[in-house]
């Protein structure tokens, strides 16, 4: 078939190259954070996903295990500091004390086709919230460990929506510009520490949330949701959609060896939407 109808396909099949390291997945139940956790898993990490809905985690983890690898799931609410607090202390118990990998994947896509002047204050800041202090108090819990340990990985799972402006998505789009300042800081202070941070940085990804944003699209448009998905491919340099596993391969370029000297960054998973 032509290139741009492949299936995604994961890099990392035997290969375990991260056997012996401990990650967190925020947001580790579904889509890209349930993807990312089988790929670490595949690539032979100790896994942790977190979320607040625990019996949504726990296939996950259940999956990850038949893998081969240790893997708990553990409810926690990325804005709250307390949850996040414990989670990192239970992580730490599970490995001994280790956290080589945090990838931040947890995020809601706030007011969807709303102009500014329409936009509830307080829809405004729940995606602030969850976006960017539900990266920022992971990051601050784990980077003791990481710092006394002289190595770890930070990952977050920002947009193309954080490279230029979105229309009708302005909490969601200054959320994740937001992201990027927070990670380059993040990269900046603990880089001298063995510590990297970067940002993957998608498109439109296959699932629930983008099926969501085709539907009120649509409606808002006045046209077919088959529609809004030709206009999203159409500004993409690779007419095809960007798959979970898409990201998940971005996550395993950056955990390993191969990352090293990669950070304060962004990569774009993408099609090439902002070229």
């Amino acid at each position: 078939p032509p290139r741009a109808t492949l299936p995604s396909i994961a890099i990392v099949k035997d290969n375990r190259f991260l056997a012996g390291q401990a990650a967190i997945v925020t947001g580790g139940a579904k889509g890209m954070g349930a993807a990312i956790t089988r790929a670490l898993a595949r690539a032979g990490a100790e896994v942790f996903p977190c979320a607040r809905d625990i019996a949504a985690l726990e296939p996950v983890a259940a999956e990850a295990r038949q893998l081969g690898v240790r893997a708990k799931a553990i409810a926690c609410d990325v804005t709250d500091a307390g949850q996040v607090a414990a989670m990192v202390d239970e992580v730490r118990l599970q490995t001994g004390g280790r956290i080589d990998i945090l990838v931040n994947v947890a995020g809601i896509p706030g007011p969807i086709e709303t102009p500014v002047w329409d936009v509830d204050p307080a829809g405004f800041d729940e995606v602030m919230r969850v976006n960017v202090a539900g990266t920022f108090l992971p990051v601050k819990y784990v980077a003791p460990t990481m710092v006394a340990q002289r190595s770890g990985r930070i990952i977050a799972i920002g947009s193309n929506s954080g490279t230029a402006g979105y229309i009708r998505r302005v909490g969601y789009c200054a959320s994740k510009w937001a992201l990027r300042g927070l990670i380059r800081t993040v990269a900046l202070e603990m880089g001298p520490h063995g510590v990297t941070a970067n940002c993957i940085n998608p498109g439109i990804v296959e699932g629930p949330r983008m099926e969501l944003l085709c539907r009120k699209k649509a409606a808002a448009q006045g046209v077919s949701i088959d529609d809004i998905r030709r206009q999203y491919t159409a500004a993409q340099a690779i007419p095809r959609v960007t798959t979970a596993d898409d990201v998940a391969n971005a996550v395993l370029f950056l955990a390993g060896d191969t990352g090293r000297n990669i950070t304060g960054q962004d990569i774009d998973v993408d099609g090439g939407w902002n070229i």
